[in-house]
């Protein structure tokens, strides 16, 4: 044990005692005290040597003592931390031997280690159970630089990198390297202290945003399974994490918080604060739903709001559907938190057009959020405790110019009036009123024309602009049939033409249908008014003599009939009948008057 003085020291010490034990003289020869000094003489030829608190444990100390009898061992990245915290604690050092461990295993952390991230990352993972003596060493600080200096090195703008290592990456694999790199998911291993460490030191060396951003969406999935939904389905793989997993709600809420704050410091680098991807925004919405679960602080639930809505037409509509954790919400999904996000989206676009970004990028971005927000209001239409306000407010905060067609508000529009058949006429009518019947399709306008859950000033809207849109349609087919030039233009898809043609003859059918009903409707109050002429006529005629007794017995044997000539037909409402009452021509009778 000579490598070793410390180890050297107490082995003296163990046999110095042992020998004073030795040379006591003997007080008794009895049979008795013989064994038991036997016994005494044999414990003590053997040293027991106590060292608490020893860095890397039992596995690192019979590496070490190996190494002091000369017996060869092997230095990996993962042991190289531990065997120098045993060397400085044994105290192996070059005054006892040549080649001691201590300088054995800085030589080996300057080769290797400090020349390759991935193995820097390993020594730092296992300096975790090393601490303070890995921090005196310097350790824990030189493998920190080594991560922060190699990460600057690796350029996503660059065709073909990480510039050091040119052969792990061919150019065909270098785009998805970009998002996964080996590294990066040794690098979510890390403890909470030494992982914000690492991440301090990169933005102090000015790391690339988009491999910032993959560290802490690394870290955040192994600190939390659930924020995807695919770690949701599989508890089973979610549950082989790390086993330095946080175990208490106030740990977790406050790892999140700190997960976030590191984002939020990545807007006050030098750069584009505008970087959209659609992972990126699928973990932003999954960070949102674990914040509301653990209740962190309204300020860090606002910035991810803010930086969703920056990207909000990476989002889909599964994206969206947060579930709502608070008692104060009565519906089943968080309405507000998406409404917040849109107003932030609208805030970004007025600005992306102020800054004069490309109009149709921006034009593109805000159709695609109108089609996801009328997405989302058909899926949450069906919430029996949606208000019509809150309903009507989402679907009319969005522009003008974001719905190309309506006719993805229409079936929202449908979907909640058939979920809520209660509500009052005046509330149809505002529910129906955030569409604009202009802008739906032919088929849209067909479906609404027969809808029956739709207020009549809604369906009247509808069959006037469908009436134009089929005029528009039979012009363009008249100029179809005569220009062959338009002929060539048109497009010559069988199943539009169908469609088109369908629609004309049901079209048709329904005017016809109304043409009918406006003639008889007619003709019933052309009888009405000649009922009434007819009963004036016969209240105004009669004697007034006889009139009582002419007006009694009239009415009972049918005389009164016959005496004024008029005649009342058994089907007074028949709209088949020319006239409901006919009038004889009185007779005249000569002898009468004689």
């Amino acid at each position: 044990m000579s490598k070793s003085k410390k180890l050297h020291d107490l082995i003296t010490q163990q046999e110095a005692g042992q020998q004073q034990t030795r040379n006591k003289p003997e007080q008794t020869n009895d049979l008795e005290s013989d064994i038991e000094e036997v016994d005494e003489l044999e414990e003590h030829e053997h040293c027991h040597i106590v060292l608490t608190n020893f860095p890397g444990g039992s596995e690192t100390f019979e590496t070490a003592a190996k190494f002091c009898y000369g017996v060869k061992i092997e230095i990996t990245a993962s042991k190289v931390a531990p065997l120098r915290c045993a060397g400085e604690a044994l105290q192996m050092t070059e005054e006892y031997c040549e080649n001691n461990l201590i300088s054995k295993t800085e030589r080996f952390l300057a080769q290797k280690i400090f020349t390759n991230i991935k193995d820097s990352i390993k020594a730092l993972k296992s300096c975790e159970n090393l601490v303070p003596l890995s921090e005196n060493l310097g350790i824990v600080e030189r493998c920190i630089q080594t991560i922060s200096t190699k990460a600057s090195l690796y350029d996503p703008t660059l065709f073909g990198w990480p510039v050091t290592e040119p052969d792990r990456i061919s150019n065909s694999t270098a785009r998805s390297a970009r998002v996964r790199e080996p590294w990066v998911e040794d690098l979510a291993k890390l403890s909470s202290s030494l992982f914000n460490r690492v991440i301090s030191s990169m933005r102090e060396n000015d790391i690339n945003q988009e491999i910032l951003e993959s560290c802490l969406i690394h870290y955040a999935k192994r600190c939390f399974p659930s924020i995807t939904r695919t770690s949701r389905k599989s508890p089973v793989s979610s549950s082989s994490g790390s086993s330095s997993m946080i175990e208490t709600e106030a740990e977790q809420r406050e790892l999140l918080e700190n997960i976030i704050s590191n984002l939020k410091s990545l807007e006050h680098a030098n750069v584009h604060p505008r970087s959209r991807s659609p992972a990126l925004v699928r973990f932003l919405f999954g960070l949102l739903r674990t914040a509301n679960i653990l209740g962190v602080s309204e300020k860090c639930k606002r910035f991810l709001e803010r930086k969703i809505g920056v990207q909000l037409e990476q989002a889909v509509l599964d994206d969206l559907l947060i579930p709502s954790y608070s008692y104060l919400n009565e519906t089943l999904y968080d309405v507000d938190c998406v409404e917040r996000i849109l107003i932030y989206f609208l805030e970004c676009y007025d600005e992306r057009e102020v800054e004069g970004e490309n109009p149709r990028s921006t034009a593109a971005a805000m159709m695609l959020v109108g089609k996801l927000i009328d997405g989302y209001l058909s899926e949450i239409a069906s919430d029996s405790n949606l208000k019509v306000n809150k309903f009507c407010g989402l679907a009319l905060s969005l522009p003008e110019q974001a719905r190309v067609y309506d006719d993805g508000i229409y079936r929202a529009v449908d979907v909640y009036l058939k979920a809520h058949s209660r509500i009052s006429e005046e509330e149809r009518e505002k529910i129906s009123g955030v569409m604009n019947c202009e802008k739906l399709t032919l088929e849209a306008c067909t479906h609404a024309a027969q809808n029956e859950r739709l207020p009549l000033r809604a369906i009247v809207q509808v069959l006037f602009f469908e009436q134009l849109q089929l005029r528009e349609a039979i012009i363009t087919g008249t100029l179809y049939d005569e220009s062959p030039h338009r002929r060539m233009a048109t497009p010559k898809n069988d199943k539009i033409a169908t469609t088109w043609t369908a629609a004309i003859r049901e079209n048709e059918v329904l005017r016809m249908d109304m043409d009918s009903m406006r003639n008889r409707v007619h003709e019933l109050e052309r009888e009405c008014s000649t009922m009434k002429k007819a009963i004036d006529k016969i209240d105004s005629v009669g004697t007034p003599l006889n009139n009582n007794n002419v007006s009694k017995k009239g009415w009972k044997n049918g005389s009164f009939t016959k005496k004024f000539g008029c005649k009342f037909k058994t089907q007074v409402c028949d709209s088949h009948e020319s006239t409901v009452v006919e009038i004889r021509k009185p007779k005249h009778h000569s002898n009468n008057r004689n």
